[in-house]
């Protein structure tokens, strides 16, 4: 089997409403949908969903890197992942989410050719996956309003966005614990929001109020800072932007700075490097979550394929594509009810695309 073309679309999602992070607001987002054809009849389909302040990348940038990564790997056998990483990798550095979306074609392909769910051609832990829904900011009184209605409609797991002020991360978390009562599962995420003495200070008020971890306090690149808070706080600790590849996992075990990794495929390059990441946790004492940007489908069924496959990756942030109108012509991959996915069993992802 070779590898005969390579074709992307770029593709608007629309928002439901605008979204806000400590990093900014998201208006609408732009993704790529990528296509891997081969002579034999069989395609794989990916998706690479970059977000600027994160990878670093835009879906013009993508669309160039891919299309320009693709006279590389035409002629190739798209079973041979690692070998055509090495080719991607030695090629063009970085570039993580234009990686992700041939990598996930890659192993769509590769179910297909098995005839299996990608969930079990990856491990086959389980076929379930329990994804958070996420809040953006507001105030403290919207966000408690929003997070009873989200546990209401069936969500176990919240994750509450932070960061911009401390005083109002508190507050937001009291009032929404108090909204949503004890069963409900929060996490906070400050999205590299807050100073060292500020991320003590509102995770050591919040525990009371059963937070179960807080993510990324500090900008990726202080790995210390980090470490310095994780030794000072009883709740867990997880890293997400600062992790983007293998060595960047061992940075972060060494430095002791983690109990959690979020590993985003759009930051791994996809489902072969994501795979590296959990192990090097794993053996590390660490779990993991797999998160997302705002994507289709096709990227969010990716993620989801991976959890399930894992016993290491206790968590999802899957919710993506929540905020998104749903995409004319992708559809399948995986059923929701409340944060419950199920998978597809179809051969590789389970998405259909008709575009």
């Amino acid at each position: 089997m070779k590898i005969t073309d390579i074709k992307v679309e770029k593709l608007q999602l629309k928002l439901h409403k605008s979204f806000k992070v400590s990093l900014g607001v998201i208006e609408h987002y732009d993704t790529v949908i990528v296509k891997v054809i081969t002579d034999e009849g069989v395609s794989g389909v990916g998706e690479s969903s970059p977000i600027e302040f994160v990878t670093g990348e835009s879906v013009d940038t993508v669309a160039f890197v891919i299309k320009a990564v693709a006279k590389q790997l035409i002629g190739m056998d798209p079973l041979d992942i690692e070998t055509i990483h090495h080719v991607m990798d030695r090629y063009i550095t970085n570039n993580s989410s234009a990686k992700a979306g041939i990598d996930i074609a890659l192993f769509d392909i590769k179910g297909k050719v098995m005839n299996a769910p990608l969930y079990k051609v990856l491990g086959g832990f389980s076929k379930q996956v329990e994804t958070d829904i996420t809040l953006s900011i507001a105030e403290p009184k919207e966000m408690a309003k929003a997070a009873k209605e989200k546990a209401e409609s069936g969500f176990k797991i919240l994750k509450i966005k932070a960061g911009i002020d401390p005083e109002k991360d508190i507050e937001a978390i009291r009032l929404i614990r108090e909204a949503v009562g004890s069963n409900i599962k929060i996490r906070m995420d400050a999205n590299q929001g807050w100073a060292i003495a500020d991320a003590v200070m509102v995770m050591k008020a919040v525990e009371k109020f059963g937070v179960q971890a807080v993510e990324q306090p500090r900008p990726y690149w202080d790995i210390d800072g980090i470490a310095q808070i994780r030794s000072k706080v009883n709740i867990k600790v997880m890293v997400d932007e600062s992790v983007f590849s293998p060595v960047d996992a061992i940075k972060v075990v060494k430095k002791e700075a983690a109990d959690i990794i979020n590993i985003k495929l759009m930051k791994s390059g996809g489902i072969y490097k994501a795979e590296q990441i959990n192990a090097i946790a794993q053996a590390a004492g660490l779990t993991c979550m797999v998160g997302c940007m705002l994507e289709s489908r096709i990227g969010i069924a990716a993620g989801a394929h991976f959890v399930a496959s894992k016993k290491n990756i206790l968590d999802a942030d899957l919710d993506g594509f929540m905020f998104c109108q749903e995409c004319e012509g992708i559809s399948g991959g995986f059923e929701i009810e409340g944060g419950t996915m199920t998978l597809s069993d179809k051969p590789g992802i389970g998405v259909n695309v008709n575009m």
